[in-house]
């Protein structure tokens, strides 16, 4: 059975003293059936930790290096996520792609990286509109499935979460039904499948794009949604609560 991961992602969002006194309002939210989690900036990661001291709520980063250490200015080593306790890492995400460049080559070095010290990667996949209409899909997932995903141990697989987050549900109000959502995350499974055989069924992969209160109970009734990644309704106390409750 795989354990629904509700995970927050704030982007570039919150100071230290913004996220410390977030942080105090949320930490008691428990569900014993579904792991919650927050990836917060970097320079909040710290006093995060200390202030999800005894509670259930997991840290989890927005990015990665490949490398330890190096002349990668403006860089953020994987060492220096796992020295201050961070137990997951978002790569991959539609935003990295688009903005900075980021290749499924890329991904899959970060990936790699991110297993070797023992940080849970959270991958992201998706499609643009201009490709879903053209339908190009599956195309566009099965390549990023393939390349960021390849050689990877399979006693490794049990520890990957994969976030389907097409791009153009992203922090535009539209959502993908629940039905587009669920086959989408099948074809995922089945991709995966076919690299890495019966070890996929262990793998959680999540919905992201434009969730809330709102349609996460009906995302979460589905038969292969694991989840959600979550961007602006993580930010407002009731509605993570709310999604942590669904």
């Amino acid at each position: 059975m795989r354990k629904p991961l509700i995970a927050g992602n704030w982007k570039m969002n919150k100071t230290v003293s913004e996220s410390i006194d977030f942080i105090n309002s949320i930490k008691d939210i428990k569900n014993d059936c579904v792991e919650g989690l927050v990836c917060v900036p970097y320079t909040s990661l710290t006093e995060v930790k200390k202030s999800l001291e005894g509670s259930d709520i997991k840290l989890g980063a927005q990015n990665m290096h490949y490398e330890d250490n190096g002349a990668y200015t403006g860089e953020i080593s994987p060492l220096m996520l796992k020295d201050i306790g961070v137990e997951y890492v978002i790569i991959g995400h539609s935003e990295r792609r688009e903005y900075y460049n980021e290749t499924d080559q890329t991904v899959n070095k970060k990936v790699k990286k991110a297993f070797e010290i023992g940080i849970k990667p959270i991958v992201c996949v998706g499609e643009s509109l201009e490709e879903r209409e053209s339908k190009k899909t599956e195309e566009k997932i099965k390549k990023q499935i393939e390349e960021g995903l390849k050689d990877l141990k399979e006693e490794d697989l049990k520890d990957l979460v994969i976030a389907y987050e097409p791009i153009w549900a992203i922090g535009t109000g539209k959502t993908a039904t629940s039905d587009q959502a669920n086959d989408t995350i099948k074809f995922i499974r089945e991709s995966l499948k076919s690299i890495y055989g019966d070890v996929s069924e262990k793998v959680r992969i999540q919905y992201g794009g434009s969730v809330k209160p709102e349609n996460i109970k009906e995302l979460m009734s589905k038969s292969d949604i694991d989840g959600a990644l979550v961007g602006g309704a993580s930010l407002k106390k009731d509605d993570f609560e709310a999604l942590i409750n669904y």
